[in-house]
């Protein structure tokens, strides 16, 4: 497929949906050749697909010479007419999880902040990289999902991640820009075969490409038809989910065990991705089976793996990110008028006057505070004649092991009169009263 604004337009035409038709485009424009035709060619056609521009540059400091292409990004979207943006970020390079992936997980973090709702960013991936692409997810024996390569539309923070060249090859590319005379920049770290990437770029593909006549082509081909098959598998794994409660962070143990091994795999894998973690790998996925599926019904077991867990509770799988302690004085952190963040994946906590029940007004004339478990609580409910121990109530309720010891206590003076937004104390409640409200509350059953 040869290469031009025609081009561009009839596959960006052929990714809407009726559902799905973006009111402005963004581009993550690196400045190599790739990002630069395709912002060029978007220019040209802006009066016929009729959407605002916006050209993101994500500045990652590796290089001496990265301040320069940003200043060229920057040039080259006032030439075209388009809105630009620059990001800088700081790679992480202690993540264990390489340079290349460190810094595309910094890019794309930068980028997300500017999708909105009806927003596509738009990338400059071609045929080359999804060659590239299989064949490094082959090297790390990845499945189908894997072997299906560079996606061509998907969802992407609030809007959608488009890639539109995913069938142009670089050549065709070269031709574009040779022809309508652009510059580009020129990365040096693209040269260097310690990243698996450029050995393939650079040495594999193009012995392939001599012995094989057109291999690349027919690598994107296959890779089309391992999407093809991976669509198939998440069909399967979604009526399999249906059969064991229809939610990805949280799975039926009966509606798994009576299906094969592959399925209850496939669920997994699928489960996982939908629900935003990052996938494990096969060990990790065998544990799952072996050690958590079909561990006692007494077992709390647990899988971790990189910002993600898998544990059982009572008849139940929960996939989740980690909850990270947050360390905070004995005295806890006054909840006054404004919200009180709880910590990362914990949500905040408020009050909320003019609810129907809540907490009385001499209650709150105390000053409320709140804290985390510690231990040998009590607490009496309206309609209880005894007071409870919180560790027997949070039993008898099912509150799930790894998030007792998490939630927010609420104490006026010494006296523990809310538990979250779960209990309210008898002898501090009062209809109406103020109540307690967790935003963002991870699930608790």
């Amino acid at each position: 497929m040869s290469f031009g604004p025609e081009v561009l337009l009839a596959r960006l035409d052929a990714l809407e949906t009726a559902g799905n038709k973006p009111d402005r485009y963004l581009i993550a424009l690196s400045g190599g050749l790739d990002s630069t035709a395709l912002a060029h060619a978007l220019a040209l056609t802006r009066e016929r697909h009729g959407r605002s521009l916006l050209a993101i540059h994500v500045d990652h400091r590796l290089h001496p010479e990265s301040s320069r292409w940003s200043g060229y990004c920057r040039e080259l979207a006032g030439k075209l007419r388009i809105e630009f943006i620059a990001e800088t970020v700081s790679v992480d390079q202690t993540a264990g999880v390489g340079l290349e992936a460190a810094a595309r997980e910094a890019r794309y973090a930068a980028l997300a902040r500017h999708v909105g709702e009806t927003d596509w960013l738009l990338s400059a991936h071609h045929r080359n990289d999804q060659a590239e692409t299989l064949l490094l997810n082959l090297m790390r024996g990845s499945g189908p999902a894997g072997l299906a390569g560079i996606g061509t539309l998907s969802p992407f923070a609030d809007g959608w991640l488009a890639r539109p060249l995913i069938d142009v090859s670089r050549t065709d590319l070269e031709a574009y820009a040779a022809a309508q005379g652009l510059r580009w920049v020129d990365d040096p770290s693209n040269e260097d075969l310690r990243f698996d990437r450029n050995y393939l770029r650079h040495e594999v593909l193009p012995a392939m490409e001599q012995r094989w006549p057109g291999a690349i082509e027919r690598i994107a081909r296959s890779a089309d038809l391992a999407g093809e098959a991976a669509s198939m598998l998440d069909d399967l794994a979604a009526i399999d989910l249906q059969s064991a409660g229809n939610r990805v962070t949280r799975i039926e143990v009966e509606g798994l065990l009576p299906l094969s091994t592959a399925r209850q795999r496939n669920l997994l894998r699928y489960a996982i991705r939908r629900a935003g973690l990052p996938p494990p790998g096969a060990a990790r996925l065998a544990t799952m089976i072996d050690s958590v599926l079909h561990a006692r019904e007494d077992a709390q077991p647990l899988v971790e793996w990189r910002d993600a867990e898998l544990r059982r509770y009572r008849g139940r799988l929960y996939l989740l990110s980690p909850v990270v302690p947050t360390a905070w004085p004995v005295e806890g952190r006054p909840l006054a008028d404004k919200p009180l963040a709880l910590g990362p994946g914990m949500g905040t906590l408020r009050l909320a006057p003019g609810s129907p029940r809540g907490l009385s007004r001499a209650t709150l004339e105390h000053g409320l505070s709140v804290r985390w478990r510690e231990g040998g609580e009590e607490i009496k409910l309206s309609g209880h004649k005894h007071t409870k121990k919180l560790k027997k109530l949070l039993q008898d309720e099912g509150v799930v092991p790894w998030l007792r010891d998490r939630l927010p206590l609420v104490y006026a003076g010494e006296r523990l009169v809310a538990v979250a937004d779960l209990w309210v104390a008898a002898d501090a409640a009062s209809e109406p009263g103020t109540s307690v409200c967790w935003d963002g509350r991870p699930e608790l059953y």
